[in-house]
């Protein structure tokens, strides 16, 4: 018997060669796909606040895949995990080491003062003053960061209020005078100088054994994350004055966004304007939230109800903060500024809040 070699059918090879080429095709389309796929890496705010956990890292992981139809894919990460000092982000960024990242200005400032601009002390007790200074101020930060760092600004942060939490009762600021004031800034630090007080720096997961302690007998922190800290358990006082606020940028290194194709770019920037006005509007409900948890009222939900006197803004108080302003902090702020800075301010914010700066 003569045996012979089983060979598939014809039909049984055009069916496979059939699939090797759909196989292959798909394998090509896959492969294209990567290639064309971006990744970014990104640079973000204080790890654990709100900003980061509920607006930052989402936007980045989930809304921008779902935006861009999945040409980007983006990694984040907050800058105080990331093994970088506050203030080395905007320098990095401006050498392309960070291509995108979360500038907090306050820290930025030690070496920058301009960028404390926005968020002097009792310059913006309340968030629609801010968000009349930010308006104010925007086109000067933009050119500065451009000019002088290389980066572009894409979105404007802010973070909740800082406030005035005391141990004894006050009224005023003017009643501060002679009180050790937990601060966590020069400018603050001066604020509380010209007040009468003696500012103390301290840091903020220290703050609840300081006021217990007596080493200081008020201090300023958020208005929720005081309450976080249990601050209504050493504390009987605090007002609605915000002292200053927590500002951040969200920018790119220039080349790096340009790198960007168009298309992307314009996705991003409109996506981050969104996010920019939902970190807005959610730093207003927790500033708010914290005062309703702090005193006490039902409408506390995320907090811890305490029994603390919540002072309101009066007369008194804004004609006290206008004082201040004038003769302390911005005198202050132009002394590390400069010349050309007080004329900033006398371009955009001095006619309108009718307090001008005088060159040092």
């Amino acid at each position: 018997m003569q045996c012979r070699p089983l060979l598939p059918s014809r039909r049984w090879l055009w069916r496979a060669l059939g699939l090797l080429a759909l196989c292959l095709g798909l394998f090509s389309a896959y492969a294209a796909a990567a290639e064309d796929r971006i990744q970014i890496k990104i640079v973000g705010g204080l790890a654990g606040v709100t900003q980061y956990n509920r607006f930052e890292a989402p936007f980045w992981t989930e809304e921008v895949p779902r935006l861009t139809g999945g040409r980007v894919h983006a990694e984040i990460a907050p800058f105080d995990r990331s093994g970088i000092r506050g203030p080395e982000t905007l320098p990095l960024m401006r050498l392309g080491v960070v291509p995108f990242g979360t500038i907090l200005l306050a820290l930025a400032a030690s070496d920058e003062p301009e960028l404390n601009a926005i968020d002097l002390p009792v310059l913006n007790p309340d968030i629609a003053t801010l968000r009349q200074t930010v308006r104010l101020l925007r086109p000067r930060l933009e050119n500065l960061m451009r000019d002088r760092y290389g980066v572009k600004v894409l979105a404007i942060y802010v973070y909740p209020a800082q406030v005035v939490f005391c141990r004894q009762a006050f009224a005023s600021f003017s009643d501060l005078r002679g009180r050790r004031v937990r601060v966590s800034s020069v400018s603050q630090s001066e604020l509380f100088e010209a007040l009468g007080a003696t500012p103390v720096v301290t840091p903020f997961a220290e703050i609840p054994a300081a006021l217990r302690n007596g080493v200081v007998e008020c201090a300023v922190t958020g208005s929720m994350s005081g309450n976080a800290l249990g601050l209504p358990t050493v504390t009987t006082h605090v007002s609605r004055q915000a002292i200053s606020w927590g500002m951040s940028v969200f920018a790119a290194n220039n080349s790096a966004w340009a790198a960007l194709p168009p298309d992307i770019r314009a996705v991003l920037q409109q996506g981050l304007g969104t996010l920019q006005e939902s970190i807005w509007q959610a730093s207003a409900e927790e500033t708010e939230e914290g005062f309703a948890c702090n005193g006490g009222r039902p409408d506390c939900v995320n907090g811890t109800r305490g029994t603390m006197v919540v002072l309101d803004d009066t007369a008194r108080d804004r004609a006290r903060r206008d004082q201040l302003l004038r003769d302390a902090v911005l005198p202050g702020w132009v002394r590390r500024c400069g010349t050309e800075c007080a004329e900033v301010w006398n371009a955009t914010v001095g006619p309108v809040r009718g307090i001008m700066a005088r060159p040092d």
